[in-house]
């Protein structure tokens, strides 16, 4: 079976692809035993660095505290990226010029500078501009960093998203009659929002990621910075990354099977939305037309 994209692989590209897939097998089996083994000699598998993570001690005061104050970081993070991108996006493909033209300069503009500069900045800003406390104030400063700069990229997905549907969407909803705020609203947002759904969803995981800059350079307590905290007082470093990067990843598989979820539940909306209509509606919209037809004379009325 082919495609214009990918040709079905013969008998022996078949066997070169077994091959190299057995090939590459044998060498990621030898890189995880030599690590292993590794980390053996240097003595970090010994089950005293562990132990601390069978107990509720490093669990209740170092790692779920840190793990809450990333997630609330992350949450305020998208819940003001989200629709400040959504605006800024849309204002892009403005009409008007003095719209247009601000909106751009100021994606460009974040999207140009690192988020960890920006975070320094408004670390910086809240210190010497306003009377934010010093207990809050990294949080602020990472959240303010990571909307500012992630805010520009999703404006630029919303955009792309939106420029991806195909253009008789727009002339068919100017056909009939709407504008162009009704159509963005009505017609080209919500079947844009599926297409953009797998690339909002990567930036969201890149904004859990990023909290962990705060706590590196900002001494917020989040996850990575809590882990140094516990790895500090019980002397088990390569242990405790182990254990904060598989959280991570359970974090950021969770929610990227959420929005795979939800992107099927759209689809399937979106394919079943059509209305069932019976035998005798049928009939009663004949009989209309039929009605229409013949009642009316060379000058249209009865």
């Amino acid at each position: 079976m082919t495609s214009l994209l990918y040709d079905a692989p013969g008998p022996r590209a078949k066997r070169r692809n077994v091959v190299l897939s057995v090939v590459f097998f044998a060498l990621l089996t030898l890189l995880l035993w030599w690590v292993w083994q590794t980390m053996d000699d240097k003595g970090q598998l010994k089950g005293a660095l562990w132990d601390p993570f069978t107990t509720a001690q490093a669990w209740t005061t170092y790692l779920l505290p840190g793990l809450g104050n990333t997630l609330k970081a992350a949450a305020l993070a998208m819940v003001i990226a989200l629709p400040l991108g959504a605006v800024f996006g849309i204002a892009r493909m403005s009409d008007h010029r003095w719209v247009r033209i601000p909106a751009g300069v100021v994606v460009e503009f974040f999207r140009a500078i690192p988020v960890l500069l920006l975070m320094l900045f408004a670390n910086e800003f809240y210190v010497r501009s306003t009377d934010v406390t010093t207990d809050v104030r990294p949080l602020y400063a990472v959240v303010t960093g990571l909307v500012l700069y992630n805010a520009s990229v999703l404006a630029e997905i919303v955009r792309a998203g939106i420029l991806s549907l195909p253009r008789g969407q727009t002339e068919a909803a100017y056909a009939i009659g709407l504008r162009k705020g009704q159509t963005m609203t009505s017609i080209l947002l919500p079947q844009a929002v599926t297409a953009m759904l797998p690339a909002i969803v990567s930036q969201l995981v890149v904004i859990v990621k990023d909290t962990a800059l705060g706590g590196v350079i900002l001494q917020f307590p989040e996850l990575l910075n809590s882990r140094s905290t516990l790895a500090a007082n019980y002397a088990n470093v390569i242990p405790s990354f182990i254990v904060v990067a598989v959280i991570y990843i359970v974090l950021n598989f969770a929610l990227t099977s959420f929005a795979s979820w939800l992107e099927r539940r759209l689809r399937r909306s979106k394919r079943s939305t059509g209305a069932v209509i019976g035998a005798e509606e049928i009939e009663e919209l004949n009989a209309a037309d039929v009605g229409a037809t013949f009642g009316t004379g060379a000058g249209g009325t009865v």
